[in-house]
């Protein structure tokens, strides 16, 4: 099981900021995340980051048991880029 960690508008859908997760990829982590927190979390998951302990991840890669996957909603006031707007 890996570790899923839950931010701001994620954890708050959720109910939760960690839970271990069952999946062999960050796909499958995801996906049971989304039947396990329902259809609110899944409206938020669209707008997610998904990073794998500390790097960007993409929903084939692997996970294991020590593995964090990190779901990060965008952040108010930014451009969805990481960076402030100009």
């Amino acid at each position: 099981m890996a570790t899923l960690r839950l931010f701001a508008a994620a954890r708050e859908a959720a109910g939760t900021g960690r839970a271990a997760v069952d999946g062999a990829t960050v796909g499958d982590v995801l996906d049971s995340a989304r039947a396990r927190f329902g259809e609110q979390f899944a409206a938020v998951l669209v707008r997610c980051r998904v990073w794998v302990n500390g790097e960007p991840a993409v929903d084939g890669q692997p996970v294991g048991a020590d593995d964090e996957v990190a779901v990060l909603p965008p952040v108010s006031g930014g451009d969805g880029r990481g960076s402030a707007a100009p």
